[in-house]
């Protein structure tokens, strides 16, 4: 079973965006690969930084995928 979580992207870091969920704060984000973040939402990479998202994790805890909010 997976669990939604609302995401938001913090910043774009190189080719990694520094994402905040319930869980991970701005202390301690999630990285992300960029490419990831744009295949799977279909958002520009221009327009990625504040971003609110959906994160959907699966039982092992990983993120699986983003998605739009």
């Amino acid at each position: 079973m997976s669990e939604r979580l609302k995401a938001r992207v913090l910043l774009l870091f190189g080719e990694q965006a520094e994402i905040t969920t319930p869980y991970r704060d701005h202390t301690d984000p999630e990285r992300v690969p960029i490419q990831r973040l744009i295949r799977e939402t279909g958002i520009p990479r221009e327009e990625l930084a504040g971003a609110e998202l959906v994160a959907v994790v699966g039982a092992d805890g990983e993120l699986e995928r983003f998605e739009r909010a």
